[in-house]
């Protein structure tokens, strides 16, 4: 799976969990809480969608790694090449 194509899903995830946030408007070091709103809930949903369609155990110490569109992918292209 290439960058893009996790930029992609991890999108796609986000806009399910946000519908109201514009993927094309969202860059890759927006902050999806402090400058995309989401909210603990949010993002607890956003892990559990990123597991799902990964398959990846993403465990909370790692949260952090998932706080912009640019960590997400290189966080998520890191694990998914283990």
């Amino acid at each position: 799976m290439t960058p893009s194509d996790i930029r992609a899903a991890f999108l796609d995830d986000l806009t399910l969990i946000a519908p109201d946030l514009d993927p094309e408007s969202i860059g890759d070091n927006d902050h999806l809480q402090d400058d995309l709103g989401l909210d603990s809930m949010d993002f607890l949903n956003l892990v559990s969608a990123l597991h799902k369609r990964f398959g990846l155990p993403i465990p909370e110490p790692d949260y952090p790694m998932l706080a912009t569109p640019a960590k997400a992918v290189d966080y998520l292209a890191r694990m998914l090449a283990r």
